[in-house]
């Protein structure tokens, strides 16, 4: 009975996950953390480690996906992701000073509010017009916005992929398909710090818990990215759109019950 438990939420969280990767770049951790914490008890700081560590191969996955369709801007990416990653530990230090109790429901509000955004207004840029804006500006642009995103992900504790997605598409002007690659590709090396510095810490997890957890969100963040590059922008600004409502609500549902 126990085996059983462990297979459905795992493979419903990997669900869940790697669907959300793969079309949107979103983090594991914002829906598996809260479906290991409600149905299988585990311990919050476990949770969050074992979500990140599943978020690396399914964000590597998606970046090759993405890349290997041209749909990845490495050079900006490597800028914006030197400084989120700088100012993540800046915004955690601040928040340890401030313990900001109900901020972590920010970034699931805004899963559920983005996936209204993509449904109701679609991102139909193209790369076309992406090129008219000049290497440097995207470049200042790349460092201030990683600024912004790794404050607020590191003061929140939560967020990154959906504040980074947020950013590229409506600030920084990125074609859909190009944000989410550059999103995942970013969300690759964020969230290996992450789990890293997790287990040093704490200790290692429940592995059938943790094996499964990376097998189903690795599987379905692949699926998901082969999808989003084949789609027409349209088609995949409503699928990506119906994927964070949807998520939005569950992680709601899930905090809820918690």
């Amino acid at each position: 009975m126990e085996w059983l438990l462990i297979l459905a939420v795992t493979f419903f969280a990997g669900m869940g996950a790697g669907l959300g990767t793969g079309f949107a770049g979103m983090s594991a951790a914002a829906v598996i953390s809260p479906m290991l914490i409600t149905f299988l008890d585990m311990d919050p700081y476990m949770a969050v480690g074992i979500a990140l560590s599943s978020d690396v191969l399914a964000s590597a996955v998606s970046a090759y996906t993405y890349g290997k369709n041209k749909n990845l801007d490495i050079k900006n990416g490597l800028i914006m992701m030197a400084s989120v990653l700088t100012f993540t530990v800046v915004g955690s230090y601040v928040a340890s000073l401030v313990t900001p109790a109900t901020m972590g429901t920010f970034s699931v509000f805004m899963t559920f509010l983005l996936g209204i955004k993509f449904i109701v207004k679609p991102v139909m840029t193209t790369k076309e017009s992406m090129q008219e804006t000049s290497a440097k500006k995207r470049a200042i642009q790349s460092a201030v916005c990683g600024v912004m995103i790794g404050f607020i992900c590191g003061f929140v504790g939560a967020g990154g992929g959906m504040m980074m997605l947020l950013i590229l598409t409506m600030v920084l002007g990125y074609e859909l398909k190009t944000a989410v690659g550059t999103s995942v590709f970013i969300m690759t090396f964020t969230a290996l710090t992450g789990a890293v510095s997790h287990f040093a810490i704490g200790s290692l997890p429940d592995w059938r818990i943790w094996g499964l957890c990376i097998l189903f969100t690795f599987l379905w963040a692949r699926v998901a990215a082969v999808f989003a590059n084949k789609a027409a922008p349209k088609t995949l600004n409503r699928a990506t759109g119906i994927i964070l409502v949807v998520l939005g609500i569950v992680i709601m549902l899930f905090t809820f019950l918690k």
